[in-house]
């Protein structure tokens, strides 16, 4: 009987337990940190040995593959132990890609990947389609290929999930954009950063899609780099030679593989980014035969993703907005465009080797106020301090949020698009966010 190991108990991992018990492989779960009982659960009553805490390298360098969860890095101890003994390393999706036949609507990108993921999903459920949401959000591709499979899954894939994927393979893969993120993973190497990105389209075949947003300059470059077997549906902002989906005078139009429009008035998502995470949208659903009155309805009806934009509340005239999935620069950046208002901006977190350049302009232009949040604020005050905008430190979200109601006046926004991953203060970004949320409906 073949032997899996997987490193990391959280959802990836305990949804690849669950499969790899299933298919008959003797498993053992390992996890450095505490496991949460819901997992612990999973894990004892389908009767797989699990350990917390510790990693016990008699139990896990007999494996004959590893699955690793996405958060470990390969720099963790036990996997270059694993890697030195010639053990194989895979993810989750990857080991769930080969006990289905389902088709793979895969999503990535920098930016955008949880809205543009969550609107597909919307209009495929809403069209009636069997489908599941999967990868980084929903429940792992893995349990649900082992105890509810469906004919479509839609899955958000981070690079990191793209590291360890090697035989995978996107029936329709959507890359949105490439800028930089997760540097400190990837040896503060763009390059690297690009390559794990370009894995989205590896495997696939002159059936399958390969849907980009066709001005994003790291995209361009790369795309000459490979030989390209799928059919390419490239999108922007404006209509351009070449391009299929774009806006033009008012309306969200795609050529193929049919015509579709829309008046762009009616799209439920608003701001420049979602332009693009919309036309993505779209184009999958087209490329997988939904008919045009479904999208349109699904288009103009889409509520949203928690973290992302995502109104909370007005007090004393003042709007907040929780953006806390803003885990890196850019996103902070499409955020500030994205607003009609002055601006107290909340920032800071683990920085990931950000350059926070291409904000400054629009901080200038947009913000009344800055607010850091951190456990340590030096690098935002290096970058922000001088442009003569009030700002306040902070190192909790209890003094955050005081900060930010003492610095906006009525008419403005409070946005928390941190910039930064959240791991210094919370447990992660939806914990940021939704102390973020409970302490602004108390005020």
């Amino acid at each position: 009987m073949k032997r899996i190991v997987i490193l990391g108990a959280g959802e990836s991992g305990a949804g690849a337990a669950v499969l790899a018990k299933k298919e008959g492989f003797d498993v053992f779960v390992s996890d450095m940190s505490k496991i949460a009982d819901k997992y612990k659960r999973m894990l004892d009553d389908r009767h797989i040995e699990w350990e917390e805490g510790q990693h016990t390298e008699a139990k896990i360098l007999n494996a004959d593959e590893i699955i690793k969860s996405p958060g470990i890095p390969e720099t963790a101890p036990m996997v270059k132990k694993a890697e030195e003994k010639g053990i194989h390393i895979i993810s989750e999706i990857e080991f769930a890609g080969r006990y289905t036949q389902s088709k793979m609507i895969c999503i990535t990108g920098s930016n955008g990947k949880t809205t543009t993921t969550s609107l597909i999903y919307h209009i495929f459920k809403e069209a009636g389609y069997d489908a599941g949401l999967a990868g980084n959000i929903g429940n792992s591709l893995a349990l649900q290929v082992a105890e509810d499979p469906h004919e479509y899954y839609i899955i958000e894939l981070s690079s990191f999930q793209l590291d360890n994927m090697y035989d995978f393979r996107a029936n329709i893969a959507i890359l949105l954009n490439i800028t930089p993120d997760h540097l400190d993973r990837y040896d503060f190497k763009m390059q690297n950063y690009v390559d794990a990105k370009m894995r989205i389209i590896q495997n696939q075949t002159p059936q399958d899609a390969f849907i980009y947003w066709a001005d994003d300059p790291i995209i361009k470059r790369e795309l000459t780099k490979y030989d390209i077997k799928a059919i390419q549906y490239p999108f922007s902002e404006l209509k351009e030679k070449g391009v299929i989906g774009y806006i033009e005078e008012g309306q969200y139009k795609i050529e193929r593989p049919e015509p579709f429009n829309m008046e762009q008035e009616s799209l439920s998502l608003t701001g420049k980014h979602n332009i693009y995470n919309s036309l993505a949208a779209g184009v999958a659903s087209k490329v997988a035969g939904i008919k045009n009155e479904e999208i349109r309805k699904s288009l103009s009806d889409f509520p949203g993703v928690e973290h992302r934009l995502e109104k909370v509340c007005m007090v004393r005239g003042v709007q907040y907005i929780n953006d806390s999935k803003a885990t890196n620069v850019d996103a902070c950046w499409y955020a500030l465009e994205a607003m009609k208002t002055k601006v107290v901006l909340i920032i800071g977190g683990k920085d990931k080797g950000n350059d926070y350049a291409p904000i400054i302009p629009l901080v200038k232009e947009k913000c009344s106020g800055i607010v850091y949040l951190g456990a340590d604020n030096q690098k935002l005050h290096d970058n922000f301090d001088a442009l003569g905008i009030p700002v306040r430190d902070t190192h909790s979200m209890k003094d955050c949020v005081a900060a930010c109601y003492e610095l906006a006046s009525p008419g403005e926004t409070v946005l928390l698009s941190p910039c930064c991953a959240s791991f210094d203060l919370f447990k992660n970004m939806e914990d940021r966010g939704e102390q973020f949320k409970e302490l602004v409906r108390n005020l």
